[in-house]
């Protein structure tokens, strides 16, 4: 799905300018007194004051138990972002002075700050209540010096329209980007939050620009949307694990944002940012104007879904191939999101990303051959806000079976008590292998006199040969007898159709002998001695108590053999 442009603004606690002017005036001015943890943050993220310790720090109190600030969270494997930036230096990344921020790419240049308005460091973290999917967003950052009534910008850029020509670390500007401004007021414990949003059209927060701008509407933030604090007390070194170093009072500024609830981020809708600027305001200073220090940050913010796909194949072969569609709603009459199309590795690219909350179907649309889905398929669930599911489906091989029957040319009857016959089966798999029928002509798989039947071949088209016939029985005439396994056959219950049978009729074999002996008186002799039958083979030998013998053997019946003996006294 494409991430959608243009965040709906909430309808309390707006101010507004009259056409005109030049700067925004606050009119009704909303103190937030500094909390302790925003309602529903998962985490219980002390963003605000800490009630044991005093304002902005980075410790956690015991009371109530379970909250966690940074240095909880950094104990944790540090799963918040910390960016250093350049302090006291000419090369710090900065808004070029005095030009105008209502431009879609404002220039960026090196420059140095006032010591306090200059970032040292900033810090970020981010967390999804999965009940309510509400997200939030904690800041903080640390100046080079103390300035208790800070002001700063957090701009959040959604980044859909790409980079800036003249400032390529920068995306450009779009309609829905949103700017945090801050301002710590009392020496940090009564902040102020007010937010902007980029439009493309409209009345603009400077009277005399026009858009693309910052627009004239503007959002206050209530005590339960955000909070923060500056620090009043002193932080040591230990205290302080984004930088390490010991903070003066004044130097550390933190907040709280809950970006569902103050519609930074609509509920129920896949909105988010790509990118964060951070920005220093000397204290007091306009939103849009007075920027000083920046600090920029690659983020993924959003109330944004995703689902990937994985899938195997339950014979360990490439499922590569294989399609899979996403449908809106409960079942695959519903919208169609997109698709994916499985790699030789099982993933099935591209994932599915940007997706609202809600309702979806997934089924497999493109089965490779041979193989059914999923018995789960079609698959309805149903994803919150911010949530990456990971699917994986086993496709079952389709598999059949095939008979081979044994025959006889004089009775057509199943050759029954034979053994010894051997079968050459060339097809899909297995490639090339042989069946053999045991004594009592059949496999294990079957009890049925006179055959052989395998189950569990791939589908598709065998050829089938008869390699060596049974015992006291002469070759097939037929050769190359081709069968078709198709699939849900077995050597049970659903036992192959025609299709999947091959016949071979093999005639039974007689051998016969003609014995001559001359009762010992030594007068007579065999003159000759012949079979008609060509069908056998014949020898003459001696045999003991026997003048001479002729042997037919392999006599394929029925047939009529006439033997010639010639007697000479």
């Amino acid at each position: 799905m494409v991430r959608k442009l243009g965040s709906r603004i909430g309808m309390r606690g707006r101010v507004g300018v009259l056409a005109g002017a030049t700067v925004l005036i606050l009119v009704t001015a909303l103190l937030i007194p500094a909390g302790a943890v925003l309602p529903g943050s998962p985490s219980k993220f002390e963003s605000g004051n800490d009630p044991t310790v005093g304002l902005g720090n980075m410790t956690v109190n015991d009371v109530p138990a379970g909250n966690s600030d940074w240095i909880t969270v950094a104990d944790a494997g540090a799963p918040y972002v910390h960016l250093q930036d350049a302090a006291a230096s000419n090369s710090d990344n900065s808004f070029t002075p005095g030009q105008k921020q209502d431009t879609t790419c404002p220039d960026v240049e090196g420059h140095k700050n006032p010591p306090k308005d200059d970032f040292t460091d900033v810090a970020s973290y981010t967390e999804t209540n999965a009940t309510t999917e509400d997200v939030y967003l904690y800041g903080a950052t640390i100046r080079y010096a103390a300035n208790g009534n800070a002001s700063e910008n957090i701009e959040l850029k959604q980044g859909t329209n790409g980079v800036c020509a003249n400032a390529p670390q920068l995306f450009q500007r779009v309609a829905g980007d949103k700017l945090i401004a801050i301002d710590y007021l009392g020496g940090g414990s009564a902040p102020e939050f007010h937010v902007l949003t980029w439009v493309i059209s409209g009345a603009c927060n400077v009277g005399s620009h026009t858009a693309p701008c910052w627009g004239a509407d503007v959002l206050e933030l209530d005590p339960n949307e955000a909070e923060g604090g500056v620090n009043n007390v002193n932080l040591t070194a230990a205290q302080n694990p984004i930088s390490d170093v010991a903070l003066v009072a004044g130097k550390f500024a933190e907040f709280g944002v809950n970006l569902t609830d103050s519609e930074i981020i609509p509920p129920g809708e896949c909105e988010g940012f790509a990118q964060a600027i951070w920005e220093s305001r000397a204290s007091g200073s306009s939103f849009v104007s007075s920027t000083k220090d920046i600090t920029i940050e690659e983020v993924n913010i959003n109330n944004c879904a995703s689902v990937s796909v994985t899938k195997s194949n339950d014979d360990e072969t490439s499922p590569a191939g294989a399609v899979f569609t996403l449908y809106e709603g409960s079942d695959t009459t519903g919208t169609e999101v997109g698709t994916c199309t499985v790699d030789a590795a099982g993933d099935c690219l591209p994932s599915f990303t940007d997706l609202d909350p809600g309702t979806y179907t997934i089924d497999e649309t493109t089965v490779p051959a041979g193989f059914t889905k999923d018995g789960d398929l079609p698959e309805t669930f149903t994803l919150v806000a911010g949530q990456n599911l990971s699917l994986h489906y086993d496709n079952q091989k389709l598999e059949g079976a095939l008979r081979i029957n044994k025959q006889s040319t004089k009775t057509g009857n199943p050759l029954v008590g034979v053994a010894g016959a051997t079968f050459s089966v060339v097809g899909p798999s297995p490639a090339t292998t042989s069946f053999n029928v045991i004594d009592n002509g059949t496999n294990d798989e079957d009890t049925t006199i006179g055959e052989v039947c395998v189950s569990g071949l791939d589908l598709g088209s065998y050829t089938i040969n008869e390699v060596t016939p049974p015992a006291g029985y002469g070759d097939s005439a037929a050769t190359d007898i081709g069968v078709v396994v198709a699939d849900n056959t077995d050597c049970g219950l659903n036992p192959p159709a025609s299709t999947g049978v091959a016949t071979f009729t093999n005639p039974p074999l007689s051998d016969i002998q003609v014995r001559f002996d001359d009762q010992g008186s030594g007068e007579t002799s065999i003159t000759s001695m012949t079979c008609d039958n060509t069908t056998g083979t014949s020898s003459t030998a001696d045999t003991a108590d026997w003048d001479d013998t002729l042997t037919v053997r392999g006599i394929e019946a029925p047939t009529t053999v006439v033997c010639t003996i010639v007697i000479d006294p």
